[in-house]
Formats: structure tokens, sequence, C-alpha cells
């Protein structure tokens, strides 16, 4: 393996909570029932598809395609208006540290995300530098566990797929990395996903496998 590609939300930094409250007030002014559950399900999910989830419990006026969009749009700056409170004390010093260590080891590392605010919060919590590319929502037309996030993400590190590896903390994200022709690796709740290569429980933990 010469390339590692990293999905942002729950394995370099968690903002579940952060979308979870964006996506609540859409949810409650709609008046669908909203909770933790179907939170996890939009894990790796793009936007426009985590809000078909949300609108499976929607018993109002049918909303056409402007009327969706709009509210994916009022999600997204309640949500960039949450990022704002993250800054680098927020980062795992186990996460830095171990991402400077691969770098060291002369590993290319990536960043494999559905999310269109993938360059703001590394910015905010001031890693940029750590990564060599990143391939997020801006640059792909499907989601998770279709495997075009990391497929680029590998084209950007100018490394064939098969020479590198996923580390993904969502099912939907190693199904992905499998459709890609790339290994995997399970953290969270991927981390007893059967279909994951290697099973990790702390990130840390990425040390012993390079």
């Amino acid at each position: 393996m010469k390339g590692i590609i990293f999905d942002l939300d729950g394995v370099i930094i968690s903002t579940d909570k952060l979308h979870y409250k964006a996506w609540k007030k859409i949810a409650d002014k709609l008046n669908i029932a909203f909770d933790e559950k179907i939170n996890n399900r939009l894990r790796g999910v793009s936007r426009m598809d985590s809000l078909e989830i949300i609108l499976e419990g929607y018993q109002g006026p049918a909303l056409n395609k402007e009327e969706k969009e709009a509210l994916a749009d009022e999600k997204n700056a309640c949500y960039v208006e949450l990022l704002g409170t993250l800054h680098p004390d927020q980062m795992n010093p186990d996460v830095t540290d171990t991402l400077r260590y691969l770098r060291e080891k002369g590993l290319k590392l990536a960043i494999g995300s559905s999310s269109k605010n993938t360059k703001y919060i590394l910015h905010q919590l001031e890693i940029e530098n750590l990564f060599d590319a990143v391939s997020d929502g801006t640059n792909i037309t499907k989601s998770k566990p279709d495997p075009e996030v990391f497929i680029k993400a590998a084209s950007f590190l100018e490394l064939p797929e098969e020479e590198c590896i996923v580390v993904e903390d969502a099912v939907a994200g190693i199904d992905a990395a499998r459709s890609g022709h790339m290994r995997s690796v399970g953290i969270g709740d991927a981390y007893f996903y059967n279909q994951a290569d290697y099973h990790i429980k702390t990130f840390s933990e990425l040390k012993n496998l390079f």
C-alpha cells in the first residue's frame, strides 16, 4: 500500500452532533420525526440523498426539486454556521500524531468524503497540510456506497486503486472501497463489519498496520 484514503467525519473528526442539529432543524420544520437512529443512516451519504432519507417520514404536500434543494441549502447553511465553532484544540492528538507518522513513512494521504464542506473543516482544524489530496462532494456525482469519491482520491494521489487502502467508520464506505478494488480498515461503527479487511478500535492502531 502506497496511499491511504480517509473518510473525514467519524474518522478524522466527528461532526455528527453538528449534522444532527442541522438536520433536526429541517425535520422539525416539516413535522418529521428525526432521531439519532435516522441520523446514523445519513453517514457517508450526500446531502440530497440524506434529505430523501429524512423525507421518508414526510406526510405533507409533495415537494418539487427546487423546494428540496432549498431545504438542503438551508440545512447546509445551518451546518456551516455550526462548523465555525470548530478549532484545532478539538483534534484528537492521537489522530494528528498518527497522520504525521504515516507521512514520515512515505505514505501518501488523502481525504475521501461526500461532504462539500470538507476543505472548510480541514481549514478550521488547521490540518490541510497533513493531506496530499482531497476528494469530496465538490468533485463527485455519486455518494457512497458508489466508489467514485475513493477512485478520484486515488487519481489525485496519482496511484492505482489497488495500491490504496481506505479507512472508514461507515458500512457504506467499506462497501465503496470494495467496489473500487481497494482494501479497507473498519473503525468505529465499521469495526464489526466483516467486509472490512482490517479492524481497529483506535486511530493510532494504524501505526501497527504500516
